[in-house]
């Protein structure tokens, strides 16, 4: 590892690895992925990649030689004893269990707040439990840069080069380059830009001047809290509140009486977007390749699946006739599943849901989950 001095917090000399600290936020359900995924069974603690490791054991392995055993993990407590299966590296102390979602903004608040409290000089890393990266050694590149990056004074993302004029993720309009030393690919970020349209996302394509926002983010945790202070004073109070009593018998009770009480709103909102305004964000265009997954057709491109005439099969076992068809079928049972003239089809059978869609409709999954629950049928979500 590159031990080249930077100026961390003012202090000539210091090596900002030292203060680095990783943070994997675990949430969300991967609607987009039901009936494989589900609250009790969410994406992160599934291999989906075919590789033998869930994305949660991808995330952390890929981040520790970077941080060592400083990892702290944020999920809810419904999933405390998977995670714990997965990655019993992870110290109690540094799991941080949520007892109701609330969005990015209080998760990776909430971790900000208490490492700030433990080591004020902190920089965190926070990377989301469910993307798929490679190559391994590019992404620790580009999180180096981030670190050094950093360690100036900057809130620092890292961007994903567009490989296509994609609407389904935000973007960064990438300004001028920073002099930074150990991170010769940062530039300033000159804002941040919600999903455009397609033709809009084709000008960005174009221009060279934007990166996907993958949701990476690498700041001094002083910096972040402060932006977040700012912002969302109700609650940066609430969290610094609850990291105050993390490290002390009073932890839970504080945690479960003020928790409830915290607003929900996304972390590029609460911190990012003012923190850019404000000339405090800096990027690293990232060359590695990214995906998070978002629908069967990801998996089915992640996968080294097999093929049954035109047909990407996955699922150990599967048994699949096709005829004349073409699409995805992921199985989680024994039964036969026969497609005979049906193109560009995605099943995905489980022993007690079965879905059916295109793989042009795969991203409007969630609407199958909303309605289920709207209806009562809960037991399958």
């Amino acid at each position: 590892m590159n031990t080249q001095s930077s100026t961390l917090a003012g202090q000539p000399g210091t090596d900002p690895f030292e203060k680095f600290f990783a943070v994997i936020p675990a949430g969300g359900v991967g609607t987009r992925l039901w009936p494989l995924s589900r609250a009790a069974a969410p994406k992160f603690l599934h291999d989906l990649t075919g590789s033998g490791s869930t994305l949660l054991r991808a995330t952390y392995d890929r981040l520790e030689p970077l941080s060592g055993n400083r990892v702290m993990l944020v999920t809810g407590e419904a999933h405390r004893d998977a995670v714990c299966m997965q990655l019993p590296e992870v110290a109690d102390e540094d799991l941080v269990l949520e007892t109701e979602p609330k969005d990015s903004a209080a998760a990776i608040g909430l971790a900000a707040a208490i490492l700030f409290l433990r080591d004020p000089e902190t920089i965190m890393g926070s990377f989301a439990a469910d993307q798929v990266i490679s190559p391994v050694e590019k992404f620790q590149d580009a999180v180096k840069e981030a670190i050094y990056t950093a360690a100036t004074g900057k809130i620092v993302t890292i961007g994903v080069k567009p490989t296509h004029a994609s609407t389904s993720f935000g973007y960064i309009r990438t300004g001028a380059a920073l002099e930074i030393a150990g991170a010769p690919s940062a530039h300033a970020v000159v804002k941040f830009v919600e999903k455009p349209s397609e033709k809009v996302a084709h000008e960005y394509l174009v221009s060279g001047d934007y990166n996907w926002n993958a949701g990476m983010f690498v700041a001094p945790v002083e910096l972040l809290l402060r932006h977040l202070k700012a912002n969302e004073p109700a609650l940066y109070e609430g969290l610094m509140e609850i990291a105050a009593a993390w490290d002390t018998p009073d932890r839970i009770a504080v945690k479960k009486r003020v928790w409830p009480t915290l607003p929900k709103i996304a972390i590029d909102y609460a911190v990012a977007e003012p923190a850019a305004d404000a000339g405090d964000v800096a990027v690293i265009p990232a060359t590695f390749s990214w995906d998070d997954v978002g629908d069967f057709a990801a998996i089915a491109r992640l996968n080294n699946a097999r093929e049954v005439d035109a047909v990407t099969v996955m699922g150990e076992g599967a048994r699949v006739f096709s005829e004349d068809s073409s699409g995805i079928v992921v199985s989680d049972t024994k039964r036969v599943i026969a497609l005979i003239g049906i193109e560009d089809v995605v099943v995905v059978d489980t022993p007690d849901a079965l879905l059916v869609t295109t793989r042009a409709h795969s991203q409007l999954v969630k609407r199958a989950v909303d309605g289920l629950k709207a209806k009562g049928d809960t037991d399958v979500l």
